[in-house]
C-alpha cells in the first residue's frame, strides 16, 4: 500500500522509518500475523514517532483505512479494532502505530478465552536469572494441571507465559485460574514474589500479573515493536533457549531478523492445535 511521509522517522535509537517499519512487517508477516489477524486489538499509536506524543486507541476513527476493521460487541454496544490481513499491518503502520495490544479471544467469540498470558514482571534490583526461575516453576504448575504453555520476551523488562485454551473458556474461569496460578506462585516463594501490583513491595519481587486475563484486556501479540529504546520486540521462545536469554528486551529491530532466518521452526509453532482445557476445579 502507498505509505504517506514513508521518510518519517518513527524511532530514533536506532533510527526506523515509516517506510522501514512497513518493509520489516512485511518481511516479517508470516511470524507476526498469525498472533493478530482477526482478534480484537489496541494500539499504541505515536502520530510524531516515538518521541512524540502517544495515545491509545481502540476503536476506528474516521480516517482509517479500509484494510482495518471493526467488530461490533453485543454485551457493551462498542466496536472493537481488528485487522485480518498484512494489508491491515501495514495500514497500522500508515497510522504510526508503534505497539500491537490484544484480547485472549478471536473475532468470532468475544465471550470466551483462547489464550492466558501470565505476564512476570520484575521490580528494580530483581536479578534475571530470578525471573528464569519464576517462568520455569510456572511452566511446572501448568504441566502438573496438564497444560502446555509458552514463552516469549515481553520487550520491556520481562516474560509471558501464555497457554492456550481449545476449546475456549469463559472470562470468570479464566480469571479464577490466572489469579490462582498468580497466588499459587507466591505461596512457593512469598519473600520473592508478588501476586498484588504495589509499588512500596515492589522492590526486589517479581509481580505475577494475571490481570491481562479478563475480558477487554489485552497483552501485546508476539513480534510486535515496544515504544522502548533500542526498539525490543515481543519474542516467542523455545523452552529450552530460556536460560540463554539475558533480558526481556534481548531481541530488537536491529537483530530479530538474523534471529528468525536462524529458526529451523518457528517456537509456538502449532499453539493454535493445542487442545486442552481448564481444570474442572477453575470452572
Amino acid at each position: 500500500m502507498r505509505l504517506t511521509h514513508p521518510e518519517r522517522v518513527l524511532f530514533r535509537d536506532p533510527e526506523i522509518t515509516k517506510e522501514q517499519l512497513a518493509t520489516f512487517y512485511r518481511d516479517i508477516a508470516a511470524f507476526i500475523l498469525p498472533g493478530l489477524i482477526r482478534r480484537p486489538q489496541m494500539l499504541l499509536r505515536c502520530p510524531d514517532g516515538a518521541d512524540g506524543e502517544c495515545f491509545f486507541q481502540k476503536h476506528i476513527g474516521r480516517s482509517f483505512p479500509k484494510a482495518v476493521h471493526e467488530v461490533a460487541d453485543k454485551t457493551s454496544g462498542q466496536k472493537w479494532i481488528y485487522i485480518d490481513d498484512l494489508a491491515g499491518l501495514l495500514s497500522l503502520v500508515q497510522m504510526n502505530a508503534l505497539e500491537y495490544h490484544v484480547w485472549g479471544c478471536t473475532i468470532e467469540d468475544l465471550e470466551h478465552a483462547d489464550r492466558i498470558v501470565m505476564d512476570l514482571d520484575p521490580g528494580e534490583g530483581v536479578p534475571w536469572k530470578h525471573m528464569i526461575e519464576a517462568a520455569h516453576t510456572l511452566r511446572e504448575q501448568l504441566s502438573a494441571a496438564r497444560l502446555q504453555s509458552f514463552v516469549r520476551t515481553s520487550g520491556g523488562k520481562g516474560l509471558h507465559v501464555v497457554i492456550p485454551l481449545n476449546p475456549a473458556a469463559d472470562w470468570d474461569a479464566v480469571g479464577r485460574f490466572a489469579r490462582a496460578l498468580a497466588e499459587g506462585l507466591v505461596t512457593t516463594r512469598p519473600e520473592r514474589y508478588l501476586a498484588v501490583n504495589s509499588k512500596a513491595k515492589r522492590p526486589g519481587k517479581i509481580f505475577i500479573d494475571y490481570l491481562r486475563n479478563a475480558r477487554g484486556s489485552t497483552a501485546v501479540c508476539s513480534y510486535s515493536l515496544r515504544n522502548r529504546a533500542s526498539a525490543p520486540i515481543a519474542t516467542p521462545l523455545a523452552w529450552e533457549e530460556l536460560p540463554k536469554v539475558r533480558g526481556g528486551d534481548q531481541f530488537r529491530f536491529d537483530n530479530i531478523r538474523r534471529r528468525l532466518s536462524g529458526l529451523s521452526a518457528e517456537p509456538w509453532a502449532g499453539i493454535e492445535r493445542v487442545k486442552q482445557v481448564l481444570p474442572r476445579s477453575s470452572g
